[in-house]
Parts: structure tokens; sequence; C-alpha cells
């Protein structure tokens, strides 16, 4: 047992415990702002980081690689899409068409950004180019979601935009932003501490786990799925992931990416976000639709933080020293 437990990577353990403690811990409404609020000012310390490490050359260059930009985009705006819609097809006999259509409004949403970006950098990556392409991906999605929604599940759509990019612009580009423009005083002195990176990368995932489960557990989204429905959810959302697994990590391949952009392009082009897919699912559904549409993606974002977390751990193992 003792060998079982030392095998275990505690980057993963304190997922899954941020994880049960937020399904056994539902945070009361009272607490809910600070859990958040702490949650928040994670991720955008998270992008401080980031914007203060990166030389701004090598973000240039992250924009201008034009081949992982371009299968980036291609994974996550149409591939995706495409492996929803059949994936929806095949298990709406099963899983009723408010589970179906929920895996469906996954496959139509952005790359998360910060957990792409931290698993990237903990792969040891192309960061700038994994920033660069999940902030894209998320402007995008502010435009594309709900007009893919509206084309493909038929739902109207009201209210959204400024705020959803406000929130990406406030609480991502603006710490990276300034994180850049302190880059020449303090970058070196960061890049020679390693562990100030790795410790916010960790702690800011944790976090980001812990808030999004313990909030739908408030809001009872997981009371009205039964337990063969959340396992059939399960078998679905691991089929997904592998295959977009395989195909951004071969797709690479084939593009001609170095190493360097294959991990960026395997942690953010087979993501899906949870901090724009479930306000956005609140404006896109009625009420009653929006609670069973959220379920798919809670379960498919936590399977893709458990599952690359253990990716991430091992293709740092065997980077290039």
């Amino acid at each position: 047992m003792q060998n079982i437990w030392r095998r275990v990577d505690p980057f993963v353990a304190a997922i899954l415990t941020s994880l049960a403690l937020g399904l056994l811990l539902p945070v009361p409404d009272t607490a809910r702002g600070v859990v958040d609020g702490v949650s928040t000012a994670a991720v955008a310390l998270l992008f401080f980081v980031y914007g203060a490490r990166l030389p701004s050359r090598e973000v240039w260059d992250g924009l201008r690689n034009w081949r992982l930009q371009g299968g980036i985009l291609a994974s996550t705006w149409l591939v995706f899409p495409v492996l929803g819609l059949v994936t929806a097809w095949l298990v709406e006999p099963a899983l009723g068409a408010g589970l179906a259509g929920g895996i469906l409004y996954v496959s139509l949403l952005p790359s998360t950004v910060q957990a792409s970006v931290a698993f990237t950098s903990v792969a040891h990556g192309n960061v700038a180019g994994a920033v660069c392409g999940a902030t894209v991906s998320n402007l995008l999605g502010m435009v594309l979601t709900p007009l893919l929604v509206l084309w493909l599940m038929g739902a109207e759509t009201a209210g959204l935009g400024m705020s959803g990019i406000g929130d990406v612009l406030l609480h991502l580009l603006l710490p990276f932003v300034l994180g850049q423009l302190v880059q020449p005083l303090i970058g070196a002195w960061i890049r020679a501490r390693r562990w100030i990176s790795v410790y916010v990368d960790r702690g800011a995932i944790v976090l980001i786990v812990f808030s999004s489960v313990s909030g739908a557990a408030s809001e009872g989204a997981f009371g009205a799925v039964s337990a063969w429905a959340l396992a059939g959810l399960l078998l679905v959302s691991a089929a997904m992931l592998a295959i977009m697994l395989a195909v951004t990590w071969f797709g690479g391949r084939a593009l001609g990416l170095d190493r360097a952009d294959r991990v960026a392009l395997l942690m953010c082009g087979s993501k899906k976000s949870l901090a724009t897919g479930l306000p956005m699912a609140s404006v896109l559904f009625p009420v009653a639709v929006a609670g069973t549409v959220a379920v798919p993606l809670i379960v498919f974002h936590q399977l893709q933080l458990i599952v690359c977390a253990m990716i991430a751990q091992r293709l740092a193992r065997t980077a290039p020293a």
C-alpha cells in the first residue's frame, strides 16, 4: 500500500482531493463569493506570472506561429464540433435528448485558457504559443459559440457579448499584459526561480476544480442525473477526450510541429472551457434546460483536468533537458 501511495503524483492527488471536497462539501451561498474571488485572483496571478516570465519576443513568435495557431483553431472549431455532433447523435437513445444536447454543447465551446496554459507549462511546452492560441480561441468563442448553438441546437441567444469579452480581458489578458510590462525588470528573477511558476500553475488548477465542482454541487446540478447516466457521461467524455488527444498530438506531428508546439496543440486543442460554458449556458438556454446541459460540461471538464495533469507530468519527465 505504501508503494502505491508513493507512486501517486501529488498534483493529481491534489486535484482528486479538491474534486472530492467540492462534491462532499458544497460551499454555502454566504461563502460562495469568497471562493469565487480567490479562484479568480489565482487565475489573474497565474497570467501575471506568465507575462512576467515570458520574454516579449517569445510572445510575438507564438502569434506568428501560424501552423500551431491554425491547428488549435481547427481542433477547437472544426474537429471538436463534428465529433460532438456525431457523439450526440449516437448517445441520445441511451442518455436522452437533454444530456446528448449537453455533449454537443461541450463541443461548441472555446478552449479553456488557464488549464491549457498551465498544463503546457508543466509539460515544458510552448507556453507563449498556448497563451496566444487559447486566448484567441476564447475571444472568438464569444461570437462563435452562440452562433453554433443557434445553428446546431436551435437555442435563442440574448444578452451575451461585452460582459464575456470583458471578463476575458480583465481576468486573463490584463494580468498578462501587466506581467509583460514588468518583464524586463523581474523576468530574469522569476525564470531563475521555477518553483514560483510550479506552485502558481498547480495551485490555480486545484482552486478552479474546487470552485467549479462545489458551485455545481451547491446548485444541485448532479442531483437530477442518475448514477447510470453519470457513468455513461463519464465513458462518453473519456472517449471524446481520447479522440481529441490523439487528433491533436498526431496532427501536430503531421503539421511538422516540434515537441514544444505539439504539447501546446495537445493541451489547447483537446479542452473545453467550463468558465465560459457555464455562464453562457445560463444565457443561451431556458432555466430548465441549462442545468441539464451543464452536467456533461462539468463531467468533461473535471475529466480533462485529471487526465491532462497525468499526461503533463509524464511529458515533463520525458522532456529534453
